[in-house]
């Protein structure tokens, strides 16, 4: 069977994002591209489907259908993926909102067991760009407080060494995602459970491989 993936086409970066998959979601110049890099990290994305307890076929990059295509916005080309497929407008069956909410957890796990086993420095790009490992980890969970505002949640940013500040953080977003019946919260500019589920995965794991391969 095809993976079902969408397209999100800014003018200058194209997504191509797994539909069923939080966070299997890559990017590149154009369509064709972008879904050759969706298939060579369908590997690294093995690992979080199985530390959530969630079988990814081993042909799960063998064929993508795209069943839809979006315009991309300032946050596309920006390097985000920004724009709600129709699929995500639709209701969550209680094991949707379960399957949702542990693939995400799995994100966060993946990210925590890569941040533990990296240095403090990171190898630098080739004109000295680049976070360190630390500032990664800040990075990532000052955006995750963000984006669960449109979820109906509100922390202030824990500090990268407050485990128990992010643990309320993360277990709140699960509490959430897992009671999703609808398919966004009754706020305005509220996002779709699912949308949220694949920002927050895509924003940790991008980051988990990014430290991965600047550890090197």
């Amino acid at each position: 069977m095809s993976t079902r993936v969408y397209l999100e086409v800014g003018s200058r970066k194209v997504f191509a994002c797994a539909l069923d998959w939080p966070g299997w979601c890559r990017s590149a110049k154009n369509e064709d591209d972008a879904l050759h890099v969706l298939a060579d990290y369908a590997g690294r994305y093995a690992p979080v489907a199985a530390t959530a307890g969630v079988r990814f076929p081993k042909s799960a990059a063998a064929g993508f259908d795209v069943v839809e295509r979006l315009e991309g916005s300032a946050s596309t080309d920006f390097g985000a993926p920004g724009e709600v497929p129709s699929a995500d407008r639709a209701r969550l069956t209680k094991a949707r909102a379960e399957r949702l909410a542990v693939l995400v957890e799995a994100s966060w796990k993946v990210l925590d067991h890569v941040v533990a086993g990296a240095p403090p420095a990171l190898r630098k790009g080739p004109r000295g760009g680049g976070r360190d490992r630390d500032k990664i980890v800040d990075h990532v969970i000052g955006a995750e407080v963000s984006y669960i505002r449109k979820l109906g949640l509100r922390f202030r940013q824990p500090a990268i060494d407050d485990a128990n500040g992010v643990a309320e953080v993360r277990h709140a977003v699960l509490d959430v995602l897992r009671a999703a019946r609808a398919p966004a919260p009754d706020l305005e500019k509220g996002w779709p459970y699912s949308y949220a589920a694949r920002r927050i995965a895509w924003h940790a794991l991008d980051h988990a491989w990014e430290i991965e391969d600047r550890s090197e």
